[in-house]
């Protein structure tokens, strides 16, 4: 897939100091500050559309909307709606309908396979199910991104979860990255880190480039891009 049949992919995570996305348990990580949620909403407000993992969704059961007055009003400006299109990625399309995810003013569409698929057929919370399916049963990622692209989706967000990431990276998929670095420990050999997945030998590492590096009340906010493969 060329760089111009997907979207524009930015991963927008934030983490401990020993670098944990969350605790051994997996439950919501709330440990930034007003600034990172603030960071995070401007980065939601600048995008067409945001994806994230089924089990982000559990983990939160909400999303982030756009509030911020100024936000708002530079997507208006824009042509765009209030809120960009939250979009949830899962094989097995298992989450609770009554989680507050699905009562927040959003478009919500759902990616999965004809399984995962099935019970929200005929329920109203996705405006949209988009089914791309591997010979192994999967979600297939490529024909997503190359199908949210016809559908106007110039501009992605990733808001987690790790596998989500690692699969992007292993595609080579990921232009940006924003990690913003909370004064905290978590520690724990099972808590989820921003790439999950089998990882990569050192041979096969990504690459990263530093754009651009701030503090604000004791977090570190990293803004990289990925050096491309050739496709």
């Amino acid at each position: 897939m060329t760089q111009r049949s997907r979207p524009h992919i930015t991963v927008v995570l934030a983490m401990s100091a020993d670098g944990k996305i969350a605790d051994v348990s997996r439950s919501a990580a709330r440990f930034g500050s007003i600034s990172d949620k603030a960071h995070l909403e401007t980065q939601i407000a600048a995008r067409d559309a945001v994806l994230f993992g089924a089990g982000t969704l559990r983990a939160y059961g909400t999303t982030l909307t756009v509030s911020h007055p100024d936000l708002l009003q530079h997507r208006k400006d824009n042509g765009k709606a209030p809120q960009p299109i939250h979009i949830v990625i899962s094989n097995s399309g298992k989450f609770n309908p009554d989680l507050r995810f699905f009562q927040q003013p959003v478009e919500r569409w759902l990616i999965s396979t004809a399984t995962g698929a099935m019970f929200w057929q005929s329920r109203p919370e996705f405006k949209r199910i988009l089914i791309f399916e591997t010979a192994t049963g999967t979600v297939d990622i490529c024909a997503a991104l190359q199908h949210l692209t016809i559908l106007g989706i110039a501009q992605l967000a990733v808001l987690g979860g790790g596998k989500l990431v690692a699969n992007l990276l292993k595609l080579n998929f990921i232009d940006e990255i924003w990690l913003t670095v909370c004064p905290l420990i978590l520690g724990g050999e099972d808590a989820p880190t921003p790439v999950g997945g089998a990882g990569f030998l050192a041979a096969a590492a990504r690459k990263l480039q530093l754009i651009e590096v701030r503090t604000e009340n004791q977090e570190v906010f990293l803004h990289y891009c990925l050096q491309q493969f050739p496709d």
